[in-house]
């Protein structure tokens, strides 16, 4: 377009046209189904899968979210992320459009129509659109939205070599909005952005006292020298249901000897420079060693044994049907 043109009006039919134009590769690619509760419906084309700039998810970030993944035709630990988000959704004082039993079943159905057997399954509860105001009484209805796709991918040499990560400059969200998944993600994006700059892969928060917390979007454990498997207490941060999970299963690891107990408690700085492994855990990143930390080596600088032995009760987590799996009807 030449600088003096004038910036088109466009009719219903030719911003339909453009919308269809503006779809980028991958998108195509990677964006297998969405439901909107604004279309009543579950839409395979990508151009429609848009959300209205009056939506306060949009413009304020009044929402919040949760993520599952699927897994050989099962959603993994769909229910406890159901009932995080809905936990979320009542924090920040959202009441959902529909059930909860209906709001599982759109899931599912949207997995469905997606018709992937491996893929990552996203759903949000929003205050919903009406207006640019900070209130949601203005707002006509809530919304939900569902999103699969193809998921995030990680380097494989997270798992084999091992992350290296910094302590980050970006302050930690104050605790009640930490605890709330919500579309806040500001934080968490910076950190990220700040580690690429600094060399390495990720960051992680500290809280208000200068105490371990979290990672980006992920969690984060450690292994002290005396075998125990520490994390962080869950009042100052995002309780995962990975590393919830893992905390459970990893008490075979303390039967076999592989560790000597398991605490979810304070820890100070001190304590976990003195880690001999450190690991980031999550449903998307599922257990990754970090062997560098500040430019410092973590334990002797490669993968460990506990890490290692994590990510296998994962692994065989995500396969056993009688446990944490939901069956999608294909």
């Amino acid at each position: 377009m030449h600088p003096d043109s004038p910036t088109p009006h466009l009719s219903s039919a030719e911003a339909q046209t453009r919308l269809r134009a503006a779809v980028h590769s991958k998108a195509v690619e990677q964006y297998y189904a969405m439901y909107s509760s604004l279309l009543g419906g579950i839409v395979t084309d990508p151009a429609f899968m848009v959300i209205p700039i009056d939506d306060h998810m949009v413009h304020r970030g009044h929402a919040v979210f949760d993520t599952a993944v699927v897994t050989d035709g099962y959603v993994y630990q769909l229910d406890p992320h159901m009932d995080r988000l809905l936990e979320s959704a009542r924090l920040a004082k959202i009441a959902p459009p529909k059930s909860r039993a209906q709001l599982r079943q759109i899931i599912l159905d949207t997995i469905t129509v997606a018709g992937r057997r491996a893929a990552s399954v996203r759903y949000w509860l929003s205050a919903g659109p009406g207006g640019f105001g900070l209130s949601s009484t203005e707002c006509v209805t809530s919304s939900f939205f569902v999103m699969v796709f193809a998921g995030l991918q990680y380097p494989e040499s997270y798992y084999t070599q091992g992350m290296k990560i910094i302590t980050s400059q970006v302050p930690i969200k104050p605790p009640f909005f930490a605890r709330v998944k919500s579309t806040n993600y500001l934080p968490n994006a910076l950190v990220v952005m700040e580690a690429k700059e600094k060399g390495a892969d990720n960051g992680l928060f500290l809280d208000e006292r200068g105490l371990l917390a979290e990672g980006s979007n992920m969690n984060l454990a450690i292994v002290t020298p005396d075998g125990v498997l520490r994390h962080p207490a869950f009042d100052r941060i995002l309780a995962g249901i990975t590393i919830q999970r893992l905390l459970q299963l990893s008490q075979s690891l303390v039967q076999n000897g592989l560790l000597k107990g398991i605490a979810v408690e304070d820890i100070t700085l001190e304590t976990a420079r003195s880690a001999r492994e450190m690991v980031l855990v999550g449903s998307t990143i599922k257990v990754a060693p970090v062997v560098e930390w500040d430019g410092r080596p973590v334990g002797d600088g490669k993968p460990g044994p506990v890490a290692r032995a994590l990510y296998e009760l994962w692994c065989k987590d995500q396969a056993n049907e009688a446990g944490q799996l939901v069956p999608i009807a294909y």
